[in-house]
């Protein structure tokens, strides 16, 4: 089992990669030995994984997540393949689908028919991962290897590639054809419903059990009272708009919450640890813990954490 920590790069630094840089060196120097990116549109999540790879020597670097909507699979297999050498090997690459009302309002997509454009993008980048050329022509991907102009890196080891799926279809693509799934669940979703719908297409499929990542927002804020309600403030400000999304409306309902936010772990240290422990029991085969809050000390106290977590020093 891995503990990763989730990265929020300051946006407001002269020099934001060099923060991202700091910022994964903090948590190595802690002993965290995987740290996570999520995509923004100022900021690529790929090539500052790439860099952060390149320039902390043994910590595991990966994308949680990368919406594949925007960008043709061959031109992310680019960019994996490009991360995985600069980080020696240690880079994983989690996709996801997006938030529909943002791709769509942002990029003009359609955002129907999830489950099968899903299923054509991960043929894709498993051709070019796992055989070093490609020829598909699919009713929303079409990849084509020209030969001429090579897809893949002889030298590029492969990485693993995780989905951030939650929904039962998207959840047997994701068996069939990726490593994992990173979803952003409770324990109780994770226990009844994605670990064995994933396990099940995996097993169907004849593939390795599949990686269930805990993604859980934490902070850790000592014994006062005031300092736990500060943080929860903070999260049900920057989490407000997950609860306007089906996916995770579903979610709430599964786990009997009314937010979201009720699924994050607040409070002390030995609080938080307890609610990551169900996670664990729940199926989960690695943890991925999202700081709340930002700043270097609250990363700090989180990295504490996820270093101190029994395990979380193996690698991916």
């Amino acid at each position: 089992m891995t503990t990763g920590v989730l990265l929020t790069p300051d946006r407001s630094a002269q020099h934001v990669v060099d923060d991202a840089v700091a910022q994964a060196s903090l948590a190595h120097d802690i002993g965290v030995r995987h740290v996570w990116l999520g995509q923004q549109l100022d900021l690529d999540a790929v090539a500052v994984a790439g860099m952060i790879g390149a320039m902390v020597p043994g910590l595991a670097v990966g994308t949680s997540v990368v919406p594949i909507n925007p960008r043709h699979p061959l031109i992310l297999a680019a960019a994996a393949q490009t991360a995985q050498s600069a980080s020696r090997g240690r880079f994983s690459l989690g996709v996801g689908l997006g938030v529909a009302m943002l791709e769509e309002w942002a990029f003009a997509i359609p955002t129907d028919h999830a489950a099968a454009r899903l299923r054509e993008y991960l043929t894709v980048l498993r051709a070019v991962r796992d055989t070093g050329t490609v020829e598909f022509r699919g009713r929303h991907v079409t990849a084509v290897d020209p030969q001429v102009m090579p897809v893949a890196l002889p030298s590029a080891a492969p990485y693993p590639i995780y989905v951030a799926a939650m929904g039962p279809r998207t959840l047997q693509v994701t068996g069939e054809l990726a490593d994992g799934t990173l979803p952003y669940a409770g324990p109780r979703t994770l226990e009844e419903f994605i670990v064995p719908t994933i396990g099940k297409a995996a097993a169907d499929a004849g593939r390795p059990a599949p990686r269930v990542f805990g993604l859980v927002s934490v902070a850790v804020t000592g014994s006062s009272a005031r300092d736990a309600e500060q943080a929860r403030t903070v999260a049900t400000e920057t989490m407000a708009m997950y609860d306007q999304v089906p996916s995770y409306q579903r979610i709430n309902a599964r786990e009997g919450v009314d937010s979201v936010v009720d699924l994050a772990l607040i409070g002390s240290e030995e609080h938080v640890a307890r609610g990551l422990a169900r996670y664990v029991d729940a199926g989960a085969t690695d943890l991925l813990l999202m700081p709340i809050q930002t700043g270097r000390d609250e990363l700090r106290r989180v990295c504490e954490l996820a270093a101190g977590i029994p395990s979380a020093g193996a690698d991916l």
